[in-house]
């Protein structure tokens, strides 16, 4: 049986055809598609509707789930245990000894407050001509002057970081470089926190400045701050919900302790 006679024993197949036509034609327009497009779903019924879909919708949809997929792993690799990530990260290095790989075993030592081994992990790429200037490898090296109580020490190598590298470099950048400027009295401190949220990739900036309020005698204005956060945790996805689990904790903690 033809096309026609399909259509003519079934006419709601016909009803569906020009409904689908329609609907992609309105896509076709709102997103620019070439002009071709406009007469093949015109006249092509469910060819030209299946080509569309095919030729056009398909590959769209993979390349956004790619996307979200990328976007989804930091968090989800942000909620399995520390030390299974510890341990996994020196089997990468052990398989390839890299930069990245490095910087990421230095990073989670020094968040598991190991920083003496942290310090071994990083020392061969902070004394490479090749590496001493990597934006991670400052990053992380600065973290490890935070927690040796060397602010100072942190601050000069935060300065050297390259603030376009990424959003999320920028955002750790940026707010490692407001505490280290608070913890040495710096008044500038409070202008790098502010603009350490704008644009920031974690509610760790956030909650820094509230932290650093009430450190001034401002309890008015870090309240003002720690309620923003509790409505963006309550709107928050479960899977954001967990990444943020250690800003929004300690935001909770602030909250308890402004009563």
């Amino acid at each position: 049986m033809n096309l026609l006679g399909l259509l003519g024993q079934y006419p709601w197949l016909g009803y569906l055809s020009a409904a689908l036509q329609l609907v992609f034609l309105i896509h076709a327009v709102s997103t620019r598609r070439n002009t071709y497009w406009f007469f093949i779903l015109l006249f092509g019924s469910y060819i030209g509707v299946l080509a569309y879909l095919f030729l056009e919708l398909v590959p769209g949809w993979r390349g956004t789930s790619r996307q979200v997929g990328r976007r989804l792993q930091p968090a989800l690799e942000n909620l399995r245990p520390l030390e299974t990530r510890i341990r996994e990260a020196r089997e990468q290095i052990e398989e390839s000894d890299t930069l990245q790989h490095r910087t990421e075993l230095a990073a989670l030592l020094a968040h598991a407050n190991r920083e003496d081994e942290a310090q071994a992990v990083l020392h061969p790429l902070l004394t490479s001509s090749i590496y001493a200037d990597d934006p991670l490898v400052l990053l992380t090296s600065a973290e490890l002057a935070m927690a040796r109580r060397d602010p100072a020490s942190a601050a000069a190598q935060l300065k050297r970081v390259d603030l376009k590298t990424s959003a999320s470099v920028r955002t750790r950048t940026l707010t490692l470089l407001a505490r280290a400027q608070a913890e040495s009295g710096l008044p500038e401190a409070e202008a790098t926190y502010r603009q350490a949220m704008t644009g920031a990739t974690s509610e760790e900036p956030r909650v820094r400045y509230a932290a650093y309020l009430i450190g001034q005698q401002r309890p008015a204005e870090a309240r003002l701050e720690l309620e923003r956060l509790a409505k963006t945790e309550q709107r928050a996805s479960r899977l954001y919900k967990g990444q943020e689990r250690e800003w929004f904790a300690l935001a909770g903690k602030l909250r308890r302790e402004l009563g």
